[in-house]
Formats: C-alpha cells, structure tokens, sequence
C-alpha cells in the first residue's frame, strides 16, 4: 500500500480499537480485531469502497462478532473468570467521551452487563449510544433490518437501564473518594471501611490470576473485612510483587480507583463505583494479563504523587 492509504487507515484505528474495545470488552482482543482488519483493508479492492470509515467500521464490528461468538471466547468467558480489561483515563480506546451516554459505555459496570448480551444486541447498544450510529446504518453493519435494529436497542438499553446505577464523578472527586476507602481500609477499623460502602455493596476479585474463579463478596461487612484483608501488607504480598508498594489514586474507565505500583510497575487495580456518595462496587484486578495496557500507558504519561509511599 501506499503511505495515503496506510494513512487512511491510521486516521481510523484509534476509533476502531474505541469500538472492538467496548464490543469485547478486553483491549488486547480489540488490538487483534484492529490489526485483522487492516489486514483485509490491505487486501481490499479499494476502488469499489466509496465510504472507508464506513466499511471499516462494518468489518471491525464483524470481526469482534466472530470473536464474542467463538466457542473458544464462550468457554473463556464461561468459567467465571472474566473481567473487563481496565485502561487509565486518558487512554485513546475509551473515546469518544464527549456525552454522559459515550462515557458510561466505557465503564467496568457496563462493559460486564453488556457481556451478557447476545452479540448482535450488544453490537447495536455500542453503535448506537456510543457512536451515535442511525438504525439505517446499523442495519447495513449488521446486515439486519433497520426495525431489528430498533428492537435490539430497546431491548438493550432496557437492560442495562435496569441495572446500572453508579454516578459520575471528576478527577477531583475520584481522588477525595480514593483517599477516604484508602485511608479506612488500611486503618484496621471494619466499621470506617463499612461506613463508606453501600447497603448492597460487592466486591469482585480475580485473586491476582491465582484463583480458578473470581472471588466474590457481598454485604458491606464481607466486603469490610475482605478489604482490610487486602490492604494489609505483609511480607508475602511484597515478596508476591516485588517490592513495596505505592499506591495512587486515579480514574480508570472513568471511575475512582486504586493503583498499585512497584518501581513504576502497575501490578493492581481496584475500581470503585460509586452510588448516591457510597462506593457500591470495588473491582480488583491484578493478574498481568489485565494490566498489560494499563501498565504500559502508565509508564508512558506523568501521573499524580502517591496516596502512600511505600506500602
């Protein structure tokens, strides 16, 4: 190819990985979808494309369709294992951002509902509310009809409506937030940490890659002493990691969260959705294989002075 047509493509990929990110939920599989598309955008007879952004968007939404449906993907997915993979505020994957509707698209909550989806429904729900797409276009996508695509949105928004219930909050905040659950759970106190947790609070875990399932707590006393647990420091958890800790705060896929760091080396995050003022849901995650990308945009870009300095 010449370097106009690379070019076109280039102009696209940050917009194409945003979509296959919010349609797999997970950055690395986005990164494939993009990179097979380019693939047959290289391969195309472009002369018969009128509308490149369109056809890529239509081969990009396609390819991430045949991942979600692989019986390899379902049996992944299937073993209670599954996380959304976390990317740092910032990250060009989480765009676009301009609408309440675009942001939340990206969130940990929302991310895990829409797994639940069937895909083309979840496909719709992504190019509707996230990329402002009509149902004329989704159709030709999706090679549905345009009253399919009407009735997958629906039914879609319906059920994510019916679930999610975290609020939105500013950097500002998300630090104020970060620095009080910090603060309550490495105070050894249970009754600090349960007085900043929701009624109905959960908390989810993939155990550091350790576990065969995630590792789930309900009820703001479970939760308490799990977090207590977590965050305090031991010999074997630095010797697991590799030294002493700081910890941060920062937002990642637009809520408060957690962040661990040994040597300018990500290796945890906790992701705290809030409701009504309270954190509702706390999402722990520190298994290498879901922090590959958000270690490597953290080494990339300045970030704000550690809550704790060594842990």
């Amino acid at each position: 190819m010449d370097s106009a047509t690379v070019a076109r493509f280039e102009a696209s990929r940050d917009r194409l990985a945003s979509l296959a990110y919010r349609l797999l939920g997970s950055a690395a599989d986005a990164e494939d979808a993009v990179q097979d598309a380019f693939l047959r955008w290289q391969a195309a007879d472009r002369d018969h494309i009128d509308v490149p952004e369109a056809w890529l968007t239509k081969v990009v939404t396609n390819l991430s369709l045949d991942r979600l449906r692989s019986a390899k993907t379902r049996r992944e997915r299937a073993v209670g294992t599954w996380l959304p993979e976390p990317l740092l505020d910032g990250d060009p994957m989480l765009g676009p951002a301009d609408t309440a509707e675009q942001r939340e698209s990206v969130t940990l909550a929302v991310l895990t509902l829409m797994e639940r989806l069937p895909p083309v429904e979840r496909a719709v729900y992504v190019l509707r509310e996230a990329f402002s797409y009509t149902h004329a276009e989704i159709a030709e996508i999706l090679d549905i009809t345009e009253s399919a695509s009407q009735q997958h949105a629906h039914r879609a928004r319906r059920h994510v409506a019916a679930e999610r219930h975290t609020t939105e909050v500013d950097r500002a905040t998300a630090r104020r937030i970060v620095e009080a659950f910090i603060a309550a759970a490495s105070s050894g106190q249970t009754e600090r940490l349960v007085a900043l947790l929701t009624a109905d609070a959960t908390a989810i875990s993939d155990g550091a890659g350790l576990a065969e399932k995630l590792l789930r707590y309900s009820g703001p006393e479970r939760v308490a002493i799990a977090m207590r647990a977590g965050f305090k420091p031991t010999p074997a958890k630095r010797k697991l990691v590799g030294g002493n800790l700081a910890i941060h705060a920062g937002l990642v896929n637009g809520c408060p969260a957690v962040i661990a760091v040994v040597d300018d080396r990500v290796v945890g995050v906790g992701v705290l959705e809030v409701r009504d003022g309270k954190v509702a849901t706390m999402r722990g995650m520190a298994s290498p294989t879901r922090l590959g990308r958000v270690a490597e945009q953290w080494r990339r870009h300045e970030h704000d002075a550690p809550l704790v300095d060594s842990w």
